[in-house]
């Protein structure tokens, strides 16, 4: 369930957001296998590359957070992005 904020800061400016409601009630798994899988295996893949020296301060510092977002939802099995985007790998039994 994708919910659009309107929130005031304390220098009286509007900022507009999207947020999601991640408590368990709504946070369902939406990556499947397979999904799951590929994450791993490009975190691994990134990780092997920083390890090594292959990519730059920069680049490891980015590569290695993708990787650990990448694991991260693998772990949990759902991505806030599917959600934005009505995505749904996980194929379930009806």
């Amino acid at each position: 369930m994708v919910h659009i904020v309107i929130t005031y800061s304390f220098c009286g400016r509007v900022d507009y957001g999207i947020y999601i409601n991640l408590y368990l009630g709504i946070m369902k798994k939406n990556m499947g296998s397979t999904d799951r899988l590929i994450r791993v295996v490009l975190a691994l893949i990134a990780g092997v590359l920083v390890y090594f020296g292959v990519v730059g301060d920069t680049v490891s510092y980015i590569l290695l957070a993708l990787a650990s977002v990448f694991v991260l939802t693998s772990l949990v099995g759902f991505c806030p992005l599917y959600v934005i985007f009505g995505v749904d790998t996980c194929h379930r039994k009806k």
